[in-house]
């Protein structure tokens, strides 16, 4: 499933080539590393950490499907390559010091998500292990416990609060902010709400 997300990456390194072509650069502008560099981190990660797709809901709830299938072959390739696509003809120079603080912003970002994701992934393995014995959990109507502690104690979706800050980095190098630019992240709180519907717990 994962290895879809390798679209993206084409996608991405073919946008700097064409950028490179287009304005006749012997290298990619900053922005387009930037972009290319945040978001190839995103697939690896996503790659390395591929068994702990497994325990989402989208392969324990709602199963593989046209959501999943569109999601992996179209949405994240090429709706995530859109700031690549975007510098190709609105090209936009950075500074280091925004490069820099725009870089931190990733990394705060990618911190929540991976963190997030790696403490809900490793309770629903083994909820019983005894290195999340410090994690409070509530019991719901459905028999399962729900985090309420840790990451899950700070913020409700500390996953999609880490995803929607590496968006908005990612989007940065961009120079003004465009809406659809944004809309990587933006749909993941309609995607969540809808999700909640489904699912009450973790």
């Amino acid at each position: 499933m994962c290895n879809f997300y390798f679209l993206q990456v084409v996608i991405n390194l073919a946008m700097l080539l064409t950028e490179m072509k287009v304005h006749r650069q012997s290298m990619p502008s900053l922005s387009m590393i930037l972009v290319n560099t945040f978001q190839l981190l995103y697939v690896v990660d996503a790659l390395w950490n591929e068994e702990a797709i497994l325990t989402t809901m989208d392969i324990t709830h709602d199963g593989f499907g046209f959501m999943l299938a569109f999601g992996d072959l179209v949405w994240v390739p090429f709706l995530y390559s859109l700031q690549a696509f975007y510098l190709v003809n609105h090209p936009h120079e950075v500074s280091w010091p925004t490069a820099c603080a725009i870089l931190t912003l990733n990394f705060l970002g990618y911190y929540i998500f991976r963190g997030a994701n790696s403490q809900k992934n490793a309770f629903r393995r083994n909820p019983k292990d005894p290195k999340l014995a410090h994690l409070k959990v509530i019991p719901t109507a459905t028999g399962k416990n729900l985090l309420v502690s840790g990451w899950w104690g700070l913020v409700r979706h500390p996953n999609y609060l880490g995803d929607i800050i590496m968006a908005l980095a990612w989007s940065l190098p961009c120079g003004k902010i465009k809406k659809y630019l944004l809309l990587n992240s933006s749909i993941v709180p309609a995607y969540l709400s809808q999700s909640e519907n489904d699912s009450s717990s973790l």
